[in-house]
């Protein structure tokens, strides 16, 4: 099968390419081969040849803004937001593979069913995506007229008793005034290529006429414009407008003059009439009354609408409830009002440079995999990216979301407090660097505290790597406590008596059929028959076998056979391999007679599929009868997790060259 993908987010920068490499990589792993085409920031890149579309058995488009889909007809295709290439490759490349996406006939994508729109069986909200194609193309006109401004103030501007001014006849006031209008162009673009993300190209003149009309409000007799607001009223009106005149059934002599004519025409009339008579003096009053309940907010007001941004910018990571915010500060911007951006600007870095601090002082709760994504994460934060975050959130939802948005609203409210504005629709220490921050030294302190709570706050809610992956290893070959979650502490002994006659009860195949010791320690159930300080495997099934061949010959199994099946069986669920070059495979079989550990090094390691990359070196085979009702497994999960956790005692055990040196470690864990 060959299929072919696009890729696209309003800003062009950090969804399209991470979808792009999930998208690959989930295909590299299913087999399948595959072309991504991402249409970002700089334009189109690897894109598609004729070739490519006619043997292509289908079309996944990842994509929050309209992607033109005209040469895909009489193909399948699949429709979806950015954010589920992200999540969700391998669902999108399953469904393509069952045959389950649609063929597409030419209709826009409100034509698919619902429930074939998308892998996750969420259809595509097609309201946020020609927004979100309005915004894409706005962003631009907002940095350029806002650091241009911020330039020219920072070099040209001298101080006055009303703030910083530029003399008028400067140079600087020429560069000033460049960006003014800069600034003029940011609602009529929004508004024009909504419309065009509705109806193609017929609707983006009236969207550019109606955003324009919208912006000036000397139209429609008030002094002051509809603002962004008006302007994504005007977008949609004229997109769908177009749209509507766009579907008639007209003469064919008529046809060629349609799109650079008629509905042009009709539909910026239709609009323009609309928002002078009807729309416009009612949505400037909204907009005016909103700019001004926020500008004149102060004390507990202003702290409120800090934590209320800071929690909308993190919450998503650059998805919808993050544009809302974003959006909103880059208007208020072009009213001259920075104290809403500058919350927003520290709340934007702050996640992607707390999880890369986080990486750095508390090691044991991420990956390798993850302290390196770390590292990508701390620089994009640098550079106001907060998707950097995205791999974190992932992975770990319910511990990394709440933990980025404290730090962010930590962040956001000591910027709103320090009267930090923001000049350009940015956000990090670049916009800082290139001067577009008023109060700089509370931006960096604002930064610096929230991404400290995020660190913080991930160290208090995640979970040591080892701790967590030998509590799932525990889930599946045992059970815990409904109430409390912990291991059931049972004691088949009532008295050192009976813990002394145990150990004399008769033994089949050499082992205690009944009852056994309390298991104070590791080596209680460990012995230096049961550990190689050299395995000679080379393969992880190998491995398996080899150790399950020791517990054999200690009269511990029944049927090896039958343990490696259990064995096999929890692999085929998940990896035992947790990271940190260690492997725990375990199995509960009625092979086996009592709880037993095998251990075993790899000098070389073996491919065990860790989750963080890792070969695994250390190997430790845990043994466990079906009925086991001192749930004696998770007690030895439980000491494996603490110890392991010590980087010195891997290490040690790594280079034990003897089983007495081995055993003599192993007799730590308790």
């Amino acid at each position: 099968m060959k299929l072919l993908a696009i890729t696209s987010c309003p800003n062009g920068i950090a969804h399209t390419y991470m979808a792009a490499e999930n998208l690959q990589k989930a295909a590299d792993k299913l087999g399948i081969t595959i072309k991504v085409e991402t249409q970002g920031s700089i334009g189109v890149e690897n894109q598609f040849t004729e070739e490519d579309i006619r043997e292509a058995d289908g079309i996944i488009i990842a994509a929050d803004k309209t992607v033109d889909k005209s040469r895909f007809i009489g193909k399948r295709l699949l429709v979806t937001g950015v954010q589920e290439g992200i999540r969700q490759p391998e669902a999108l490349i399953n469904t393509m593979i069952r045959g389950e996406a649609p063929v597409y006939q030419g209709h826009s994508e409100e034509d698919v069913p619902a429930e074939k729109a998308a892998a996750s069986g969420k259809p595509q909200n097609s309201f946020y995506r020609h927004l979100m194609s309005g915004v894409s193309y706005m962003i631009p006109f907002i940095v350029v007229g806002g650091l241009l401004i911020a330039i020219a103030l920072s070099i040209g501007g001298e101080p006055t008793p009303g703030g910083l001014q530029i003399p008028e006849d400067s140079f600087w006031k020429t560069i000033e005034q460049l960006g003014a209008a800069a600034f003029t162009f940011m609602v009529p673009v929004l508004a024009g290529f909504i419309a065009f993300s509705i109806a193609d190209r017929p609707g983006l003149a009236p969207g550019i006429i109606g955003g324009y009309i919208a912006a000036n409000g000397s139209f429609y007799g008030s002094e002051a414009g509809a603002g962004f607001i008006g302007g994504i009223i005007a977008g949609f009106l004229a997109g769908y407008v177009a749209l509507w005149i766009k579907n008639w059934k007209v003469p064919k002599v008529i046809h060629p003059i349609m799109p650079i004519i008629i509905i042009p025409v009709l539909a910026s009339l239709i609009v323009g009439l609309a928002f002078i008579y009807l729309l416009g003096g009612p949505v400037a009053q909204v907009f005016v009354s909103l700019t001004n309940w926020l500008s004149g907010m102060q004390g507990t007001s202003s702290i409120l609408l800090a934590l209320i941004l800071g929690a909308m910018i993190s919450f998503d990571m650059g998805g919808p409830v993050n544009k809302v915010a974003f959006m909103f500060g880059s208007a208020m911007i072009a009213e001259g009002n920075y104290g809403i951006m500058g919350p927003i600007a520290v709340a934007i870095c702050v996640p992607p440079i707390g999880l890369g601090l986080a990486t750095f002082l508390f090691k044991r709760k991420f990956h390798e995999t993850e302290r390196e994504s770390g590292k990508a994460a701390f620089t994009m934060g640098l550079f106001g990216i907060t998707e950097g975050a995205i791999p974190f959130a992932s992975q770990d939802p319910l511990r990394v979301i709440p933990s980025i948005m404290v730090g962010s609203m930590a962040g956001s409210v000591i910027a709103m407090l320090g009267g930090v504005g923001d000049r350009v629709a940015h956000g990090g220490p670049i916009v800082a660097v290139l001067g577009a921050i008023d109060n700089v030294f509370m931006f960096f302190v604002a930064v610096i505290v929230g991404a400290i709570v995020t660190a913080l706050m991930i160290k208090l809610l995640k979970k040591d790597q080892i701790e967590q992956q030998l509590a799932v290893a525990g889930e599946s070959i045992g059970t815990v406590s409904p109430a409390s979650g912990t291991p059931v502490e049972t004691n088949d002994f009532n008295n050192p008596t009976e813990a002394a006659e145990a150990s004399e009860l008769p033994r089949a195949n050499g082992i205690s059929e009944q009852k056994q010791r309390p298991i104070r320690k590791l080596t209680d159930i460990i012995s230096l028959d049961l550990i190689d300080t050299s395995l000679s495997a080379s393969t992880r099934d190998g491995v398996i076998d080899e150790m399950i061949s020791k517990l054999e010959a200690q009269e511990v199994l029944t049927s090896g056979a039958a343990f490696r099946e259990a064995i096999m069986r929890r692999e085929q669920e998940s990896s035992t391999g947790i990271g940190m070059n260690v492997a725990v495979p375990h199995g509960k079989s009625d092979a086996v007679l009592s709880p037993r550990v095998a251990f075993g090094i790899s000098r070389e390691g073996v491919d065990w599929n860790s989750a963080d990359g890792t070969p695994a070196k250390l190997i430790f085979m845990i043994a466990v009868p079906a009925e086991n009702k001192g749930n004696e497994h998770l007690k030895i999960l439980q000491m494996l997790s603490r110890k392991l956790m010590d980087d010195s005692f891997r290490d040690q055990l790594l280079h034990a060259e003897t089983k007495q040196e081995v055993i003599g470690l192993l007799e730590q864990i308790q």
